[in-house]
């Protein structure tokens, strides 16, 4: 059998406002053998798949302007068979669901590195096992109101006054939320 030039090498669109994963993800898909095309935001993205289809996507969540969720849909437009997984630090049921329901292959949580990118684009690729290896582990109340806070401020531009309003709180008790940290799972 035969292997031709794209399965020697694999081509990749990477899609994150963060520059520095952006450039490390990148670096470590190049380390093993894959063509690379890195995109900032949602338009940079579509230009770069226009001009020439990726086979898989990594696309950030939240991103300034259009979400990944509009660019995982809008990359499927271009070339359906475009393999995505969606990463992001605001990971919730409701998106995974959403990410899942408009074409992506797998979802993962930040901070993920390349073998684990890798590993959601094999798991993709092969039969659900019957029993789970993995079990779903329901996030705790208090990280699923920090990651709806988040979500809001995000939907928000970042302006707190209009987030507490949608959340129907006081801006201070927002303000106090939003300068803890996350809390683990």
């Amino acid at each position: 059998m035969s292997t031709t030039a794209s399965e020697q090498h694999p081509s990749v669109l990477l899609v994150d406002d963060d520059a520095t994963l952006r450039e490390r993800l990148g670096r470590a898909f190049r380390e093993r053998g894959w063509e690379v095309t890195t995109a900032a935001d949602y338009e940079a993205a579509l230009v770069a798949a226009r001009r020439e289809s990726p086979e898989y996507a990594v696309v950030d969540l939240r991103m300034p302007g259009h979400s990944g969720l509009e660019l995982v849909r809008d990359l499927l437009a271009v070339d359906a068979a475009t393999r995505i997984v969606v990463l992001t630090g605001y990971g919730s049921i409701a998106t995974t669901v959403d990410a899942i329901r408009l074409g992506a292959v797998n979802y993962l949580p930040k901070p993920a590195d390349v073998d684990d990118i890798l590993a959601a684009f094999a798991r993709a690729t092969h039969e659900p096992a019957v029993a789970a290896p993995e079990t779903l582990q329901a996030p705790s109340l208090a990280r699923a109101e920090w990651e709806h806070i988040h979500r809001v401020l995000a939907d928000s531009a970042g302006n707190i006054s209009e987030a507490a309003r949608k959340l129907g709180i006081h801006r201070r008790s927002l303000q106090r939320k939003l300068q803890k940290y996350p809390p683990s799972r």
